[in-house]
Order: C-alpha cells, then sequence, then structure tokens
C-alpha cells in the first residue's frame, strides 16, 4: 500500500469518527477498563499462530465486569509483511441488563487478511477480519433459551505508530499510537444496526524489547445498540500487553 493510499484511509477514519459522534442521539455514557494479552508466534517461514486474552469491566471504570474472551488462530504467511489468520474466539457476556442473573456464551468463526507498512520513523498495521457470530438466545433474567442467533460482522483496522525520539522503536523506547477499528454487522438477523460500533484509540507504545510491548491510553467506542435508537459511547483506560516470538532456525 503506497503512502497516499494510507494518509487516505487514516483521514477518513478520523472523519467517519467525527461525524458518527457529531450524530448522536440518545446516548448512553460508561466507563470501563480493558486489559488484554496478544500473542503472535511464527513456527516455520509459512505457518504461525495467533492468541488473544481480553477482560473488560463494566461501568465506573471498576465495577464489575462485562465482557471475557478468549482467542485461538492459524497463520499463513503470504510474506514477512502480510498474512491471513484463521480461527474460533469464545466470549462470556457476563450479566446484562437482558439477562441480570446469568452470563451469555458467544461462539466466533473468524478470518483475517492483515498487513504491515514500515517507514523511518511509523509504523501502520491494517487488517480486515470477517467474523461468523452464534449469541446464545435469552429466555429470562435467569435463563438462557435453546439456540444461538447468527450474525456475522466485518472489521477494518487502522493502526499506526510514530517514533517519538532518535533510537525509533528500540528496546526501552515509547512511540505515539493512533488507532481507529469500525465494525459493520449483516445478515438475515441484523435489523436496525449494521454499523456495529467505532473504536478510536490514543496512546503510547512502550518498546520493552524485540518481544515485548506494553501498550496503554484512551479509547472512545461509540456502539449503535440493536434497537437502532440507542447509542452507547464507553470511555475506555486501555491496557495491552503483547508478544511475538519467532521460532525459526536462525541461519
Amino acid at each position: 500500500m503506497t503512502n497516499l493510499s494510507i494518509r487516505i484511509a487514516f483521514i477518513f477514519l478520523l472523519c467517519f469518527n467525527f461525524v458518527v459522534n457529531a450524530q448522536v442521539k440518545h446516548t448512553e455514557s460508561v466507563q470501563q477498563v480493558w486489559v488484554a494479552y496478544f500473542n503472535q508466534t511464527r513456527f516455520s517461514d509459512k505457518w504461525g499462530g495467533w492468541a488473544d486474552i481480553h477482560l473488560r469491566t463494566k461501568e465506573d471504570f471498576f465495577t464489575n465486569f462485562s465482557q471475557s474472551i478468549v482467542r485461538l488462530g492459524l497463520t499463513y504467511y503470504l510474506t514477512d509483511d502480510a498474512k491471513i489468520t484463521a480461527g474460533y474466539a469464545y466470549v462470556n457476556h457476563f450479566p446484562a441488563d437482558a439477562h441480570k442473573n446469568i452470563s451469555q456464551p458467544e461462539h466466533r468463526t473468524w478470518q483475517q487478511f492483515q498487513w504491515h507498512n514500515k517507514y523511518p520513523r511509523v509504523r501502520v498495521m491494517q487488517w480486515f477480519r470477517l467474523e461468523e457470530r452464534w449469541r446464545r438466545k435469552i429466555l429470562d433474567d435467569d435463563n438462557l433459551a435453546e439456540g444461538y442467533n447468527f450474525s456475522f460482522r466485518l472489521r477494518y483496522n487502522f493502526f499506526s505508530q510514530f517514533a517519538l525520539n532518535k533510537k525509533r522503536f528500540a528496546p526501552k523506547t515509547l512511540s505515539f499510537v493512533v488507532n481507529d477499528e469500525v465494525h459493520v454487522n449483516f445478515g438475515k438477523q441484523i435489523v436496525n444496526n449494521y454499523f456495529d460500533q467505532n473504536r478510536f484509540f490514543l496512546g503510547f507504545n512502550y518498546h520493552i524489547n524485540a518481544n515485548n510491548n506494553l501498550q496503554f491510553g484512551y479509547m472512545n467506542v461509540f456502539q449503535q445498540l440493536a434497537a437502532g435508537n440507542r447509542y452507547r459511547s464507553t470511555h475506555v483506560a486501555r491496557v495491552f500487553y503483547a508478544q511475538s516470538f519467532d521460532l525459526r532456525k536462525k541461519h
């Protein structure tokens, strides 16, 4: 992808985030903490593995939990900078308004195309991810119903890092992070909320060493709820820890 196309994509996402939030009506606001661990391990020139684990609080930053995710995948490397991954994720939705006394399970299969661009002082990562989602039906506050609601979701993620010192992305340095991800729902059971959510993040990445990174900052999640005329703006303190390993034999 060229420098011009990257800039166009970045400007589009910023404008999209601004326009969507400018049209907000009937919006509730909550505060959450999101913590996660990511691992990408390369086994050979062509194959690798993906794993990430998430835990998210519900409201007022530290009141109860809203969601946990465990996601696994198998990666095929097209090149060193482009890869495709497919896998499975299990999601637990902790008790919420529609199921106050019971958790709701969700099963996802997912497929992703991810690519990287590296420049002297800037790094860019992008992906398109398709998810197939099976969410267990709810009977009442205390009971799950038989069967699942099924839908698709398409996600586009644009992640950029900007070096803040002369050593660039060397160990024990910081980089500035700008990240935006758009989620779009589709499928027979999607009626009102084709636009699902937009996640806009500003923060920092601390490069511990070549294999470990600590990312922290602020994220706004603007989400259209299933009713279609209600929205949620979530203010998130986000802390992610990422590891990457290359197990190939060195020549």
